[in-house]
């Protein structure tokens, strides 16, 4: 960073539940070097921030679907009005869950075909680098990142999971060793073996894997660390 320079300053939003939120800020300061805050959820204003993550964790317990009582926070409203900015934000976990509750991004998240909670590594495919949270990835890069939910069953009808794989827009996608899509190797049942997805404008996306903890090899894997940075770097120029 050049002298004066202005490091890049990112939110992670804290719900009541939420429990990957100091993980995510240590990566993002430690491993990633930028400036983070965890923000509270009853923060009224977080315009000061050039990009935010929804962690993951159980906001409200997952009472009645997870993510959706968060979702109708007066936090919400304000990721939204900073999403419309064309500020970058990553859902992770149920941090993806709110997003598709906000209607942020298409489908839903379901209990996991088998229901019950499932914590692994997973392969998986990068089926786009044309984003700004892939593109530290070659297109079709198969890379290894953690998961951890029950509700991690992605559901979107059939036309909108045609329009998501065809346009890219589904970036990541759960495959077999060789990196192809096998639902032998789909931990949850999601449609078209898919674990993240961008909106249209390609400022948000939302994934059920864990990359803050897959940001170091000391933990197995640093492929998570590509997606914090590609974000952190595109935050800085919005």
């Amino acid at each position: 960073m050049r002298e004066g320079e202005k490091l890049t300053k990112i939110a992670v939003i804290q719900f009541p539940g939420s429990n990957c939120d100091y993980d995510t800020h240590y990566a993002l300061e430690e491993v990633i070097g930028c400036n983070s805050d965890i923000v509270w959820y009853k923060k009224s204003n977080i315009d000061e921030y050039d990009g935010i993550v929804v962690p993951g964790g159980f906001s409200y317990g997952d009472y009645l679907r997870a993510g959706s009582i968060a979702a109708r926070t007066p936090m919400a409203k304000s990721i939204v009005k900073e999403i419309e900015k064309g500020k970058p934000v990553l859902g992770i976990c149920n941090g993806f869950q709110i997003l598709t509750e906000l209607n942020i991004l298409p489908g839903a998240l379901m209990l996991n075909e088998y229901p019950r909670f499932v914590c692994k590594d997973v392969k998986l495919k990068v089926e786009s680098n044309n984003s700004l949270f892939t593109r530290k990835f070659d297109e079709g890069e198969k890379i290894d990142l953690p998961i951890a939910h029950k509700e991690g069953n992605y559901y979107a009808s059939e036309s909108t999971t045609r329009k998501l794989l065809d346009s890219g827009r589904a970036a990541l996608r759960y495959t077999d060793e060789e990196g192809r899509p096998n639902a032998e190797f789909n931990p949850n049942g999601s449609v078209g073996d898919i674990a993240a997805v961008l909106n249209r404008k390609g400022n948000v996306l939302g994934m059920m894997p864990h990359p803050e903890r897959a940001a170091e090899e000391i933990l197995g894997s640093s492929d998570g660390a590509k997606i914090l940075e590609g974000m952190v770097e595109s935050a800085s120029k919005v």
